[in-house]
């Protein structure tokens, strides 16, 4: 494998690693680096725009006491200027004294489109497969519900 070729895969998989660390560390700016500007990121909800998902991000996540989003496994394809990487996810999402139960824990895998930009590689588009869930959802959902009920702000 040529060298640029281990110097790519090294720098999407750090996209992939800073994404987990921004979430977990509330860290819009961090997660702004993650995106181009134009990204589609679908997670049961179809976030089109770096606003939009920093926006959603923000608020799902302020439902949680603390949250641990583990990336692995990551297999990535290059060709040129754009990849496809698909990675296994581990998201632990922690609500202390939440009726019901404080954990709950979601595995799947993010399907990602991938772009190379003046800035590096970032996410252009990012779909969220849930395949098993544990533990208690509500505060989730709760937060969710919260979330649909806000007028939208226009700009």
């Amino acid at each position: 494998m040529p060298p640029e070729d281990i110097a790519d895969r090294l720098a999407i998989q750090d996209v992939l690693f800073r994404y987990a660390h921004a979430l977990d560390d509330r860290d819009s700016q961090l997660l702004r680096t993650c995106f181009t500007e134009d990204a589609v990121c679908e997670v049961g909800a179809t976030l089109v725009g770096i606003d939009a998902i920093i926006a959603f991000a923000e608020g799902v996540l302020s439902g949680f006491d603390v949250t641990q989003h583990l990336i692995a496994n990551p297999r990535t394809t290059i060709h040129g200027d754009r990849a496809e990487s698909v990675c296994d996810l581990h998201a632990q999402h922690v609500t202390r004294g939440a009726p019901g139960g404080e954990h709950y824990v979601i595995g799947g895998r993010y399907d990602d489109s991938l772009e190379r930009t003046p800035e590096g590689w970032r996410i252009a588009h990012r779909r969220l497969r849930v395949t098993w869930s544990e533990g208690n959802p509500a505060p989730l959902t709760s937060r969710l519900r919260e979330m649909r009920a806000r007028p939208q702000q226009p700009g």
